[in-house]
């Protein structure tokens, strides 16, 4: 008997779990883009791009589970890094991305746990 979150997702072959932390992924991206060009911040713009690009691959089904690892780092010293940069700068989007960020980072402990 299948539960829940191993159930496909509108046919997409992703459980729920996968296709939420898929979701998150790409709005901490849209958060990423956003920052980069109105700051003028190359580094956030590659993190954006590199969000993207990790999500495309995890979609065309390319090495998840090393992908879902490498996500984990990748989006935790996210954290770190804008508290440094931002020096008391910050904003509501940086503040959104945060805590998109952190719930990100459960997502993929969890689907790492799951398999």
């Amino acid at each position: 008997m299948a539960t829940r979150d191993q159930t496909a997702v509108g046919g997409t072959g992703l459980s729920t779990l996968e296709a939420a932390t898929v979701g998150l992924l790409a709005l901490t991206g849209v958060f990423h883009l956003y920052a980069g060009v109105v700051e003028g911040a190359p580094p956030v713009l590659l993190a954006g791009l590199g969000f993207f690009g990790g999500v495309g691959l995890y979609l065309w089904g390319w090495r998840r589970r090393l992908l879902t690892v490498a996500a984990i780092p990748f989006t935790a010293v996210q954290i770190p890094l804008w508290y440094v940069v931002k020096a008391g700068n910050f904003t509501p989007v940086g503040y959104a991305d945060k805590l998109t960020q952190v719930v990100v980072i459960v997502a993929l402990v969890l689907l790492l746990v799951r398999r």
